[in-house]
């Protein structure tokens, strides 16, 4: 992958200016976004089983993870409800009061849990109808259909929604994918886009030129002229990648490149689809400053 980007557009805590807005990489898809002392989560997977629990194992959200290293939000955005981007939401609403944003699997998995029905809200949207706007503190959040990389022979891991779910813990793969979304996220005059897994769905993604794209990169050689099709349809002024790491692996440790995951041809194609776009990577629960 590329090397950690820090520079003028990014500035490190000491360097950040009055009113920045801060982006920590919580490793996988996920982070966290905070301005004003509002914070938003997106796919905040913190717990990171190791693979032989996933595969034998009911999983069961780590919760001195959660607490140190989420302790605070307003409000939790889940992209799409595979286990590596949903299964710690629900303890993280429980604990913060946060509200959670997403489909109805997202819905089911929380109404499971615990979490009061006042506090889900299901971005889900009618066919062509215009895209679920919510406002939450300081931030505008603006929630889009997308789609998920078809990473395993050909075919979406784990298809359909969590819609039987009566009680948790479940196993890994029960996580079903769900409705899967794009986010843009405009707070103090800055547009952030996540793009939780790597695929895109063009039509109506009225976000383009954003000042940072999120770009989930897991499985990006599955989807077709990926790079070419982010750099059309976005236009980004910035770009981090995430979702390259090995998040069987725990937060204390190193992130580890995913294999096969090519992160320099990725880098070289979307650079070159994309004129000036800064690109990089940030090391695990590192941050920017908008």
């Amino acid at each position: 992958m590329p090397a950690p980007m820090i520079a003028d557009t990014f500035s490190p805590r000491s360097l950040a200016p009055a009113g920045a807005v801060r982006v920590r990489w919580l490793g996988t898809a996920g982070f966290a976004i905070e301005h004003a002392g509002a914070v938003v989560l997106i796919d905040p997977y913190l717990t990171r089983a190791s693979l032989l629990h996933c595969v034998v194992g009911q999983l069961v959200p780590d919760v001195d993870a959660i607490a140190r290293h989420a302790p605070r939000a307003d409000a939790v955005i889940a992209g799409h409800t595979h286990f590596d981007h949903a299964l710690d939401i629900p303890d993280i609403a429980l604990r913060t009061g946060a509200t959670v944003f997403g489909s109805r699997s997202a819905a089911a998995l929380c109404r499971a849990s615990g979490v009061p029905a006042a506090r889900v809200r299901d971005v889900e949207r009618a066919p062509g109808g215009e895209p679920v706007v919510a406002e939450v503190g300081p931030f505008q959040l603006r929630f889009f259909p997308s789609a998920h990389s078809r990473l395993l022979l050909g075919r979406v891991p784990f298809p359909g929604d969590i819609s039987d779910c009566d009680q948790v813990p479940l196993r890994a793969e029960r996580y079903r994918c769900g409705a899967v979304f794009a986010v843009e996220i405009r707070v103090a005059g800055r547009r952030i886009v996540h793009l939780g897994s790597a695929e895109l769905v063009e039509a109506g993604l009225d976000c383009r030129e954003p000042d940072l794209l999120l770009l989930c990169v897991a499985g990006w050689t599955a989807s077709r002229n990926f790079p070419e099709r982010v750099a059309r349809a976005l236009s980004p002024r910035a770009v981090l990648f995430s979702h390259w790491d090995n998040f069987f692996l725990p937060l204390d440790r190193p992130a580890v490149a995913l294999p096969a995951m090519q992160g320099e041809r990725l880098a070289e194609r979307l650079g070159r689809a994309s004129r000036d776009v800064r690109l990089g990577v940030l090391p695990l629960l590192g941050e920017v400053w908008l």
